[in-house]
């Protein structure tokens, strides 16, 4: 069984806070089950988009959500990593989006390999 996204959310928003990061609800989703994609603001010009990972990759135990980049590259410019959520907006309208503003880059979900 999968935890709720809301509880997910607000789990993920005080873990960053917690470990020194700002994080903050940008977009609201479906209570029990809506998409989660974290925006990450490193505040030098460089961002990153993570979303739900593949299917395919099965989260090892313990582990209730695994994320991966969407996107090519390691970094995109703010600007882009604003068009991306818009293009994931308009394919899922009830996404939650989580902002994450960190220098050192972290994002504070479990990757995918």
């Amino acid at each position: 069984m999968r935890l709720r996204s809301d509880i997910f959310v607000s789990a993920l928003i005080r873990r960053a806070e917690v470990q020194g990061a700002v994080a903050m609800l940008r977009r609201r989703g479906a209570a029990e089950a809506g998409a989660i994609f974290v925006k990450l603001d490193r505040l030098d010009g460089r961002a990153a988009v993570y979303g739900p990972a593949p299917q395919s990759e099965e989260p090892p135990e313990g582990v209730d959500r695994l994320f991966a980049r969407v996107h090519a590259g390691d970094w995109l410019d703010p600007g882009e990593a604003e068009q991306r959520l818009k293009r994931e907006i308009m394919f899922d309208p009830d996404l939650w989006i989580v902002e994450i503003e960190d220098p050192d880059g972290r994002v504070f979900v479990d990757l995918a390999a």
